[in-house]
């Protein structure tokens, strides 16, 4: 266990917590990250840069020191929040807590004495919907999650005052994810991770992926890319939008 002075210590610098209890050294984007308490906060980053890594550790880092913490993972699908819990897990069994500090424990939720929980939710509006006063919600791959889940979840942070963080790889130019990025982005505090500032990823695979990946710039490189199944591109919609043409059958006013 550690002494009371360097539990304080941990406390108060989650990367200073994070490299000598969990070993998990963080990247400098990453260490920001951790350090951060705004409430927005949007994540473009290429596959493999580290996000749920790094967001697992700051939702375990918040389940031991901060009270009170509800932790909410959502997901497209339950394999996915799944895999986000598997980190916290992970995270989990190299910190020595109390005996006692742990009361309740299943593969997608986690309840700890303290009352603190951290619970991960696949990616259905139904099944998300009955929570109430989360102080951290972590959206993964969020450029996939539909926008009715993504609209239901958000007022559960209203009498919490909780955090938002949305974290994903582009998935073409439609969605609340590519919204926010693209016209919302001075309300969040974002980040832009491409595979470049990944120190795990090497040149000679990314080369490879270059040659042969027609999602590349997409995967590796944070662009938002054209559907394929659009007959016009997103720009060109755009352009066709006027707020000087009246509606064709009058606006519903209910």
């Amino acid at each position: 266990m550690p002494s009371a002075s360097d539990d304080l210590a941990y406390s108060l610098d989650p990367v200073l917590w994070a490299r000598e209890v969990l070993g998990f050294h963080p990247d400098p984007w990453q260490a920001d990250l951790l350090r951060s308490r705004s409430r927005k906060v949007i994540l473009n980053c290429s596959r493999q840069s580290g996000k749920s890594s790094t967001c697992a550790a700051l939702g375990l880092h918040e389940s031991i020191y901060r009270r009170p913490s509800f932790g909410l993972v959502v997901a497209p699908t339950q394999d996915q929040s799944s895999e986000l819990m598997l980190k916290f897990d992970e995270f989990r069994g190299a910190v020595e807590l109390p005996s006692d500090y742990l009361s309740t424990d299943t593969k997608l939720a986690v309840r700890f004495a303290n009352g603190n929980r951290f619970i991960a939710r696949p990616g259905s509006e139904k099944s998300a919907r009955s929570f109430s006063a989360v102080t951290l919600l972590l959206e993964d791959e969020a450029s996939r999650v539909l926008d009715d889940l993504y609209n239901s979840v958000r007022p559960m942070l209203a009498v919490s005052n909780g955090r938002h963080i949305l974290m994903s790889t582009p998935f073409g130019k439609r969605g609340h994810f590519f919204k926010i990025w693209s016209e919302e982005r001075d309300l969040w505090e974002w980040y832009e991770i491409t595979a470049e500032m990944c120190p795990r990823i090497s040149k000679e695979f990314l080369e490879v992926e270059r040659r042969t990946n027609l999602w590349y710039l997409q995967e590796y490189f944070c662009v938002f890319m054209e559907t394929v199944d659009s007959v016009f591109t997103f720009d060109q919609i755009a352009a066709a939008v006027s707020d000087e043409v009246e509606p064709l059958f009058g606006v519903d006013q209910y």
